[in-house]
């Protein structure tokens, strides 16, 4: 329940604040958001398996933010920004399709 006010206080900040991200952040947020989103599909599969542990979950979300953002801006001093960066998201991307097929599977029995 206080994740889900959580979310809905945000949203409602988001809308009436209306905030910018700076430039030198553009290029990282969307890596930032996508391992996030990895790091939240996989806590809810760790919850439908019974395995769920808040602080493995914290842990796991940040660095999942640190590392990806790491290793974009890595790629951009070495002057590969956009091939790191679709390398990021790749590899994101698959776990979270795999995440979703556990929990689809499990939610389903299919």
């Amino acid at each position: 329940m206080i994740a889900a006010v959580g979310l809905v206080v945000g949203i409602v900040l988001g809308l009436v604040l209306d905030p910018t991200v700076p430039t030198w952040l553009q290029p990282y947020l969307p890596i930032a958001v996508v391992a996030a989103l990895d790091a939240v599909f996989g806590g809810f599969r760790a919850a439908l398996d019974g395995l769920f542990d808040d602080r493995v979950f914290v842990v796991s979300f940040l660095s999942n933010v640190v590392v990806a953002a790491l290793i974009v801006y890595l790629g951009d001093q070495l002057g590969v920004g956009s091939q790191l960066s679709t390398g990021v998201i790749v590899v994101l991307g698959i776990r979270i399709f795999s995440n979703v097929a556990s929990i689809r599977r499990h939610l389903f029995k299919a």
